[in-house]
């Protein structure tokens, strides 16, 4: 935290963060690009949708924050600045803050938590349902409000396979972090911003903590212990597992319409 008004620190410990983050794939079709020219459509997915929510939670960290005298309201305007970025950064798939965290508005937290659960990209070094996951999501709900049924993206096709590994991934993780708050939040109490924070946070692997961690109880921490493991192995775990070749069904039962909205 002493070193929020550091360009050199801030800088570098970004550009870590970022290259850990967004895959060591990508990183490889980025060192070859000078030779070929194009990237794939999973290395564009990852990088555009990286910049996206660094933009987006430095722009809302800033706004939210600037006048919070508990975290940004007393630096200079450099400083905010600086801390502005370097959270949203570090709340996808680090663990470092140069701002308090139990200190920020609630509205700082909720946009962390989300950044926290999505995380970084796949092949990387982070945690979270990861960015090319969240992004086909966001793309699916579009191309269902506009009618089509087949994802489209940078003059590509996506395969309607990945799109339901997309809905199961965020299906089972939603429901790892709403059994494991409920379970937290009944054995400590407290403000339940705070409980949320630290599931996410344990779920996403990230280490940021508003600073309950040390009073939680013994069950608690098994809790926390819990959630990393799984949120760690979870969703990587549950991809493998879904492209495995499935056999052919051998009955198909007459297909009717559900309502649903």
């Amino acid at each position: 935290m002493r070193y929020k008004g550091d360009l050199i620190i801030n800088l570098t410990f970004m550009v870590l963060i970022i290259l850990g983050g967004i895959g060591f794939l990508v990183l490889l079709e980025l060192f070859q690009y000078g030779k070929n020219r194009t990237l794939s459509l999973h290395a564009k997915l990852a990088l555009n949708m990286s910049l996206v929510l660094t933009l987006i939670g430095f722009i809302i960290i800033f706004f939210a924050e600037f006048n919070n005298t508990s975290t940004m309201g007393n630096l200079d305007f450099s400083e905010k600045i600086y801390s502005s970025i370097f959270q949203s950064v570090t709340a996808r798939t680090a663990g470092f803050n140069t701002i308090h965290i139990g200190s920020m508005q609630n509205a700082t937290l909720f946009l962390m938590i989300l950044l926290m659960f999505i995380g970084a990209s796949p092949n990387s070094t982070g945690g979270g349902v990861k960015t090319t996951t969240f992004g086909l999501l966001v793309l699916y709900a579009w191309t269902s409000l506009k009618g089509k049924e087949e994802i489209q993206i940078f003059k590509r096709r996506v395969s309607q396979d990945i799109t339901s590994k997309v809905l199961t991934v965020i299906t089972l993780s939603l429901g790892l972090v709403f059994i494991m708050t409920i379970l937290l939040s009944y054995i400590e109490g407290g403000d339940f911003m705070k409980v949320l924070f630290e599931v996410v946070s344990a779920f996403g692997t990230v280490g940021l903590s508003t600073g309950i961690t040390s009073s939680l109880s013994i069950a608690g921490k098994m809790i926390i212990i819990i959630t990393m493991f799984t949120g760690r192995i979870g969703p990587l775990g549950l991809t493998l597992a879904l492209i495995q070749k499935r056999e052919p069904e051998m009955i198909r039962y007459p297909e009717e319409k559900i309502m649903v909205g």
